[in-house]
């Protein structure tokens, strides 16, 4: 029987050749990497790196990991969802447990399903949910300053969520991305946006079927101003319209951004849920 905590697994007698697909949900601290993405300087840290050589001591042949939204430097998750190709039948503990073992504490395998073919962890996606945390407080926090965006303003979340109501639906989102964005269309359906306050956490709570680079940070920043009395709730609106990303705000700090979940298609029967930073589980 397969030790799914043995660190040099090799063939089993339920080892099959043909190929499987593999679909894991993934949680990690981004501030302890560069980004998702594999860099081609090896002496930088990333997400993908250090799962795929960790599943490379699972599968014993190298790994390549698809995403279903690549974060950039800094930036959380909580409900990433990758697929990969593996030649051998290793059962859904050892992806679960051999890789946990394998992997640095800010990276843990949360969940592990065989699936078809058919799946893809990014073209299946139907959307995309991330979390934006901030603390607003006369102080710093001396905890999880890396996990949040911290403002000594006191923030009017009423009038945030009053502004993030006008990017609601299909709309043009030219103003809220970033300069180098390799997206072949502005055009993205923001599906639900709610601001919440948890004590002194601010959660802007935000779906779309797909992001622009930077365009939740980018609309961050943009809801702070409004916050803080800045600028006016209808403000969002004219930026949204204008396309032009020099009207909008600074692009806010990647610490507090996560992606929560994935969502697919009932028929993939993958247990994705919405789980927030683990100091704000009320919003899961």
């Amino acid at each position: 029987m397969l030790d799914p905590t043995n660190t040099s697994l090799g063939a089993s007698d339920n080892d099959t050749q043909s190929s499987q697909r593999i679909a894991l949900g993934i949680e990690y601290d981004g501030a302890a990497f560069h980004g998702w993405q594999r860099q081609g300087d090896p002496a930088l840290s990333t997400v993908q790196g250090a799962l795929e050589k960790a599943l490379a001591g699972v599968a014993a042949h190298p790994i390549s990991l698809v995403c279903a939204g690549r974060t950039d430097t800094g930036v959380h998750a909580t409900g990433q969802v990758v697929h990969l190709e593996c030649q051998v039948d290793r059962g859904e503990k050892a992806w679960l447990r051999g890789t946990n073992s394998l992997l640095p504490s800010t990276v843990r395998v949360r969940w592990a399903q065989t699936v078809g073919q058919d799946f893809h962890a990014r073209f299946s996606a139907l959307s995309r949910r991330y979390h934006y945390v901030i603390c607003d407080s006369p102080v710093e926090p001396a905890i999880m300053t890396r996990q949040l965006t911290h403002t000594r303003l006191q923030l009017d979340i009423t009038a945030m969520h009053e502004a993030g109501q006008f990017l609601l639906g299909e709309n043009d989102f030219s103003a809220f991305r970033a300069a180098g964005c390799q997206s072949r269309t502005p055009f993205r359906n923001v599906m639900h946006l709610q601001v919440i306050r948890h004590h002194r956490y601010i959660v802007l709570d935000i779906e779309a079927n797909a992001f622009l680079q930077h365009m939740v940070r980018n609309i961050a920043g943009s809801l702070i101003e409004v916050g803080a009395g800045r600028q006016p709730a209808e403000w969002v609106r004219e930026v949204l319209h204008s396309k032009d990303r020099k009207l909008a705000a600074v692009t806010a700090s990647p610490s507090g951004l996560y992606l929560v979940a994935v969502r697919y298609p009932d028929l993939f029967g993958l247990p994705i849920e919405a789980v927030g930073p683990g100091f704000l589980q009320p919003f899961a």
